[in-house]
């Protein structure tokens, strides 16, 4: 990809880019709505996400072009910038504002993007432009910024600039992921180990609904809220500063405390979710990929129901996964309201999974969805020079 993308940069800019990036996607194999209440994750980058070729001009412009979208950007080099619009280009921009805003000396500069992620489908392709943009600049202009760092600046974008409430996990996810080595994260000490990825005789399979969803305009700054809510009438009686600081035995004595039901619901999610993460690290670590996959379908059950945010898409997925003899487990994965989900499937029956998933799914929903195999990769990088 790095060779096109560098014939395409030069054809469109008129001269060579001075180096190509890339950074994953992710996939998150359990541990769903936690990072920003505290919790622990289990995030891996994954083999699919995006490229950027990249170089200075002399002309104090920031041009911002995509092979995957039509809009474009020409915009003269300031103090600062604002979001406009919904562009893609927003979020290689919010990157640089905050490069400026931090005092990060940055010249004009011709960006050319292209990603092979599914746009809006819950396996990060917003925090892969980010973290790569921002690797980028910090390689291109010698400010050595740490990759835990560059995690948190596209976090702040995200935050700040987008105007998404997310936690760390997708960030930190796709800077620091390693080659066939799940992430447990704490999302909130950051303190990260590695765990073996290694599911023998079965395969992970991704599985877009095709159903794209907007972080921002959809309900998951409302669960947000929700989550605020049930810590702040927690505190009252449980001294904690996260939903994750509780246990599921603490939760079942102090949950009355929540007075709305909907609320309490949001919070015993969070709280058993978390409980699931330690248990799938124990599994994985021990090879018990079968109590694994229980652990994945006791974490959509929760998400579709005290969670509520799956979907008739993503819960067909997993109804024909549970009916399907050699998947072990799945579930939604990401923010859900669309986006994709996740199966273990024995390697000798992918095809036949594939097969009957896609002809299920479309006389359900209408429409086929996107299934392709996951391979666990490393983390943001320089492809070339």
């Amino acid at each position: 990809m790095s060779t096109a993308l560098e014939k395409e940069f030069s054809k469109r800019y008129g001269h060579e880019p001075e180096a190509i990036y890339f950074c994953p996607g992710r996939i998150n194999l359990i541990g769903e709505h936690i990072d920003y209440n505290g919790g622990q994750v289990m995030p891996a980058a994954i083999n699919r996400g995006t490229w950027l070729a990249i170089g200075r001009n002399t002309d104090k412009t920031l041009r911002f072009q995509c092979l995957n979208f039509p809009e474009t950007a020409a915009l003269h080099l300031q103090e600062s910038y604002t979001k406009s619009g919904h562009e893609w280009f927003n979020f290689p921009l919010g990157v640089i504002d905050r490069f400026l805003s931090e005092g990060h000396d940055l010249s004009g500069m011709d960006l050319l993007i292209y990603g092979n992620l599914p746009v809006a489908a819950g396996l990060s392709s917003s925090a892969s432009i980010e973290v790569l943009t921002a690797y980028a600049l910090s390689d291109l202009f010698g400010n050595q910024i740490s990759r835990v760092d560059i995690a948190l600046l596209a976090k702040k974008v995200e935050n700040e600039f987008i105007g998404v409430n997310c936690g760390i996990m997708d960030q930190f996810a796709v800077a620091m992921g390693k080659e066939k080595q799940a992430m447990l994260l704490n999302c909130d000490t950051l303190a990260h180990a590695y765990i073996p990825a290694a599911f023998p005789g079965y395969t992970l399979m991704i599985i877009n609904t095709n159903k794209p969803r907007a972080l921002a305009d959809s309900k998951y700054n409302e669960r947000f809220a929700e989550c605020r809510l049930a810590l702040l009438q927690l505190q009252s009686v449980f001294p904690s500063n996260h939903l994750c600081d509780i246990s599921p035995a603490q939760f079942e004595v102090i949950a009355p405390f929540i007075t709305d039901e909907t609320v309490r619901k949001r919070a015993q999610h969070v709280v058993t979710e978390n409980e699931r993460v330690i248990l799938a690290a124990e599994a994985l670590a021990a090879g018990r990929a079968e109590d694994f996959g229980d652990l994945l379908y006791g974490s959509h059950r929760s998400l579709k129901e005290l969670y509520e945010v799956s979907g008739k898409e993503l819960d067909t997925i997993v109804d024909f996964a549970g009916t399907f003899k050699g998947c072990i487990g799945a579930r939604m994965t990401g923010a859900g309201f669309g986006g994709c989900a996740i199966a273990l499937v024995k390697d000798d029956r992918v095809n036949d999974f594939k097969a009957g998933l896609t002809l299920d799914y479309t006389v359900r929903i209408g429409y086929a969805p996107e299934i392709f195999e996951a391979e666990i990769s490393d983390g943001v990088k320089k492809v070339r020079p």
